[in-house]
């Protein structure tokens, strides 16, 4: 059976036991009972898994397929992910990870339509597993016992005190603005004038509703544009989980706008998925499903680049597992409404999104994904000299839980 002797070529710890369609058993691991029980339902699945398991698995699953009869998708997940770390560089389903990707070319239609593929779904989707602010990125967790809510509340704060908003009404820039919170939170905490640009309809829609209601129609302005097309300039930039969607072929396009776009005395700052491991391509199940054209940088390439544009690196953090905790809640969350998605839409989108949420935490949790935020300016003298400015600003603001609209 391929995909048994696939998973025997580098799992040594935890227990898998494979069930092909006619009933044979095939276990892999050190021996021990299994903890994993995984049944396919297709005579050919164990080719098609084993020849291109990076895309295969995920549909498999979707499809219903490729069953977990015991553990759950994550645990599968997580015992694979475990066992490459041990495998050296040669092993194939790490060498191809660094298989040369020269990026994509994005344009501005390109964009809305990729962009629309995910973040246009039903409003109440995303309502099921997401904080009552949306928040849909990267939290900053505290400690273990923050809650989504509070960890995305201290995402918005660590933020704004990197942005250093330190005089009222500075004109700040949000681009990919998603539903509106962190525009709302820098206008109301701030008293900052905030544009936020974003490519999604139901975004747009959502995000005036709410600063009409909260009374900031005055201070903030979202429309409905690519950050390409912005004119003018600005005290701050800020862009938090949009980059993931320039493309390689657009990274140097978008450091020289944000230069254009940022005052001689401003400052910026870039919140975006990255990779500790060499450049490569995206996971193909989530570039075919979840996030067509998207991309995710290593740090190298990005400040390859920042390093032309002109503009200044002035802080650089990254965030290991911040993401893994928040991606562990989103699937919590999405697990425990499983029959409204199902009314919503079907249990295959279900199951995609499920081993969407697993396949991402796994990589932030056992593999090279992570979170970095790089400051950014026009001139050195930008920022203070020291970091403790940053904590300053943080206690200056504390962080608001979102409640629900």
């Amino acid at each position: 059976m391929l995909l048994a002797a696939l998973l025997r070529s580098f799992v040594r710890t935890g227990n898998i036991l494979v069930v092909d369609a006619a009933g044979g058993c095939h276990p892999v691991g050190d021996g021990d009972k299994p903890d994993i029980v995984v049944r396919l339902t297709r005579p050919t699945l164990s080719c098609t898994l084993a020849l291109n398991p990076k895309l295969s698995i995920g549909e498999a699953y979707a499809d219903g397929t490729l069953v977990l009869e015991q553990g759950s998708i994550m645990d599968f997940l997580s015992v694979i992910a475990q066992n490459l770390n041990n495998v050296g560089p040669r092993h194939w389903l790490n060498w191809s990870n660094a298989l040369p990707w020269p990026g994509h070319r994005i344009t501005i239609g390109q964009a809305r339509r990729n962009v629309a593929h995910h973040y246009d779904l039903s409003p109440a989707f995303f309502d099921l597993f997401l904080d009552a602010d949306r928040q849909y990125s990267c939290a900053y967790f505290g400690g273990p016992f923050d809650s989504l809510e509070m960890a995305q509340a201290r995402k918005k704060t660590h933020i704004a005190a990197k942005l250093l908003l330190d005089r009222p009404e500075l004109r700040v820039l949000d681009i990919g603005s998603g539903w509106g919170g962190l525009a709302m939170f820098l206008a109301a905490q701030a008293g900052a004038n905030v544009t936020g640009v974003t490519l999604s309809v139901e975004q747009l829609g959502h995000s005036v509703i709410r600063a009409e209601a909260a009374g900031l129609s005055e201070q903030v302005e979202f429309r409905l544009r690519d950050y390409r097309e912005v004119q003018g300039t600005y005290d701050r930039i800020v862009s938090v989980g949009m980059f993931e969607h320039v493309g390689r072929r657009g990274y140097r396009a978008f450091f020289n706008k944000m230069r254009e776009l940022l005052e001689p005395d401003g400052i910026a700052l870039l919140h975006s998925i990255g990779e500790t491991s060499v450049p490569g391509s995206i996971n193909p199940f989530i570039a075919k499903y979840i996030f067509p054209g998207a991309e995710i940088p290593s740090l190298s390439e990005v400040l390859r680049v920042v390093e032309r544009s002109g503009l200044v690196v002035t802080d650089i953090e990254i965030l290991q597992l911040h993401y893994a905790e928040t991606l562990r809640c989103w699937r919590e969350r999405l697990i425990a409404n499983r029959d409204e998605v199902i009314r919503l839409f079907d249990a295959r989108l279900f199951r995609m999104w499920e081993f969407y949420f697993a396949l991402c935490e796994v990589g932030f949790r056992h593999r090279g994904s992570m979170v970095f935020q790089i400051q950014l300016a026009r001139r050195k003298d930008a920022v203070p000299m020291s970091r403790d400015y940053m904590a300053r600003e943080a206690a200056h603001r504390p962080p608001l839980v979102a409640t629900a609209d």
